[in-house]
């Protein structure tokens, strides 16, 4: 319990508004993310290990070998953000710069105003020129945490899954009579008085989803036709905290987040459920469904605004072809990837390969695009090792795409 209250605040501190306030381009498949399948686009539905499985398609759990014992994964790690305007490093300096506004108007002087206090005429331009810059401006980000422990057997392999996953989005509202304000103030035609700078109306919203799973995954394998066909599903209780932070720019505090004032929660009960087959020779196909129960949940109203969190089935079919130390794999979202219903949808493909050099040392590429064109396209890699006789695998995965687009995963896992 204690691990999962530090897993669930940390990725909360993660997505929250500090270093990573930033959802839009998510590479991880909806709610996960494993070093492996994301340094080859995003992928897993039909690649994945029997040892992570549980993260991406509990059928392929079933791919077991005989001499499996137990597999632990702590933890699976990553985050991806998109800031294309540098919107939180501006928030963080427009703050520095009313403040400095603040000090000049509010300590003015006679001789301030005889010489056409020139301190108050640079800072409104100062905050004039930045307002122009924040327009328009918005920032994305996704992370995600999970453990989980895996039990292979021939009858019913199962394993318990604890996962973390959120978003957050973050834009702008600049008004353009605070522009014309502060501009006249910095030409001369406006002149300012203690306190005007309380009636600007530039605002900046944020939006936040945190979502913890709490499951337990169980897959068996079935004779269809003679056909061998694998099913799994994970059962799951699910939490979900959504913050909903919404201020002035020039009273803007990201650490206002952790105020209650600004979040609200749920609980409810889903389910992720998937299918594979091997077919052909080296063939791998795989479906997968997340989310099965369909879900909406409001944010608490803030300043005359609310929305809403949209939980959706996501549908993913995946493909992969193993030979050798070489797989490839391709992985196509039949259902979108939803959001707060203010956001624009996504719908991902994912195309990767591997290739095993060594027993112990494996490499991986990929590429992952938004079908939709809302999100930011990426390219992938990473490698992962596997020293101690397998026993001990740590892999690391990251991606970069347009949009100053950048991303980072983890994985440690143990097999015995």
């Amino acid at each position: 319990m204690v691990k999962t209250l530090f897993m669930r605040k940390k990725v909360a501190y993660i997505v929250g508004f500090n270093a990573v306030l930033i959802s839009s381009s998510a590479l991880a498949a909806g709610t996960w993310y494993d070093a492996r399948n994301d340094a080859m686009g995003g992928t897993g539905v039909a690649s994945s290990t029997w040892s992570s499985a549980v993260l991406a398609n509990p059928a392929l759990m079933t791919k077991a070998q005989p001499d499996d014992n137990v597999s632990i994964i702590f933890p699976s790690a990553g985050v991806q953000i998109t800031d294309k305007d540098k919107l939180v490093d501006r928030i963080d300096d427009i703050t520095d710069t009313v403040n400095r506004y603040r000090d000049v108007i509010n300590n003015i002087t006679l001789p301030d105003i005889i010489n056409g206090y020139p301190q108050v005429k640079a800072a409104a331009g100062d905050m004039a020129d930045q307002l122009r810059g924040l327009r328009g401006n918005k920032a994305n980000g996704t992370a995600g945490v999970a453990l989980a422990v895996s039990i292979p057997n021939e009858t019913l392999p199962f394993a318990f899954i604890t996962k973390a996953y959120g978003t957050a989005h973050i834009r702008a509202n600049v008004a353009e009579s605070d522009i014309d304000y502060l501009q006249g103030v910095a030409d001369g035609t406006v002149i300012p008085a203690p306190g005007d700078q309380n009636r600007l109306r530039s605002s900046a919203n944020g939006l936040a989803a945190l979502i913890t799973d709490y499951g337990v995954a169980m897959a068996h394998e079935f004779s269809v036709a003679g056909h061998p066909v694998s099913v799994g599903v994970t059962p799951k209780l699910q939490k979900t905290w959504l913050y909903n932070y919404s201020a002035s720019v020039y009273n803007y505090d990201k650490n206002d987040l952790k105020n209650g004032r600004y979040r609200s929660s749920d609980t409810g009960f889903n389910i992720d459920a998937g299918i594979a087959t091997d077919f052909a020779e080296n063939w791998t196909f795989g479906v997968t469904g997340q989310n099965l129960i369909s879900r909406d949940i409001d944010t608490k109203e803030v300043n005359g605004y609310r929305d809403t969190y949209q939980i959706r089935p996501l549908v993913t079919t995946g493909l992969a072809w193993n030979n050798g130390p070489f797989t490839l794999t391709g992985d196509v979202d039949l259902t979108q990837t939803k959001r707060f219903k203010s956001q624009e949808s996504s719908q991902y493909a994912g195309v990767g390969g591997e290739y095993r050099v060594l027993d112990w040392l494996a490499l991986r590429a990929g590429y992952r695009a938004d079908m939709k064109s809302n999100d930011t396209d990426v390219f992938t890699a990473g490698f992962g090792v596997s020293p101690f006789n397998n026993t001990v695998h740590l892999d690391l995965a990251g991606s970069v795409g347009k949009d100053n687009t950048w991303g980072a995963m983890a994985q440690l896992g143990f097999n015995f």
